[in-house]
């Protein structure tokens, strides 16, 4: 499709698109408890939950959180520790010190209630574009353009199929003409659907994206180190550098390595070259 093309003809594409996008969607819709009607609390920890996490792992985690932690300030006045405690399993525990200091930032700096704008949640911890979108629309109906996975999978495989390397400054222009502004929700919810689907019976779309890499391995990685660190301190304690080679079975140059950057992110905390889980 281009500029020059006929309005009437780039009308009649864009309700050929959402027809068959909602088509599927009343067909084969999914269903998350974050669907359900919920608080703006438990939409923006969904969206943090679901960050390069499949969104079948994270049911069981939000369900359990939210029944412990329902509202920014229940969660501001627990430990990290309890937080990353609840956390262990679902990967990247950076997002759970996110969302514990966006926890505090809401309560102290919003009176507990979360911004309703993405240019209010762009500055709150580990918020990006999409997150900020994303949360502004799934908790509060906001009509806003943001792209993740499986909505650029579903986009590119609509108007790019014969074309490689697609950025997503083409996308946009797409996703504003495409909105539902009457019920944004609904369009992303039927949009993401449509993508994820369309992963399980054609080569996925997203490879032609430009902005497309593929994650690299887990095991052996720097990631897995800090999660291994993290696991650790949480169900054995606190302990120096040699005591936790011995319980993590990495060598003390890597360990170091993995305590600095958590360190620095405040996930632990040294007193006497002893490591534990940081404040927070």
């Amino acid at each position: 499709m281009t500029e020059q093309s006929h309005p009437a003809l780039v009308r009649e594409t864009y309700e050929t698109f959402k027809d068959s996008i909602y088509t599927h969607y009343a067909r084969a819709g999914r269903v998350f408890p974050w669907r359900e009607p919920t608080s703006s609390w438990g939409v923006l920890v969904s969206e943090f939950m679901l960050q390069q996490t499949q969104t079948e792992r994270v049911v069981p985690y939000w369900e359990r959180w939210m029944d412990l932690w329902p509202t920014p300030e229940a969660l501001n006045r627990a430990s990290l520790e309890d937080a990353l405690r609840e956390w262990s399993g679902l990967g990247y525990n950076r997002r759970c010190r996110y969302v514990k200091e966006c926890a505090r930032i809401i309560t102290e700096d919003h009176k507990g209630k979360v911004p309703q704008s993405p240019e209010e949640l762009l500055p709150l911890p580990g918020i990006g574009a999409y997150t900020a979108g994303a949360i502004a629309c799934f908790a509060y109906n906001y009509p806003g353009v943001f792209i993740e996975t499986n909505i650029r999978a579903a986009v590119i495989h609509f108007f790019f199929q014969d074309q490689e390397g697609v950025k997503d400054t083409e996308l946009i222009p797409i996703l504003e003409a495409s909105l539902d502004r009457e019920n944004p929700r609904k369009w992303y919810w039927a949009l993401m659907d449509y993508g994820a689907a369309l992963k399980k019976v054609t080569p996925n779309p997203s490879r032609k994206s430009a902005h497309y890499t593929k994650q690299s391995p887990f095991a052996g990685s720097f990631r897995q180190r800090r999660g291994a660190v993290i696991k650790s301190l949480l169900s054995q304690g606190p302990a120096g550098i040699p005591e936790l080679g011995k319980r993590t079975g990495i060598k003390a140059e890597d360990l170091y390595e993995a305590l600095k950057a958590l360190e620095k992110e405040s996930m632990v905390a040294e007193e006497g070259g002893i490591y534990k889980i940081g404040e927070g």
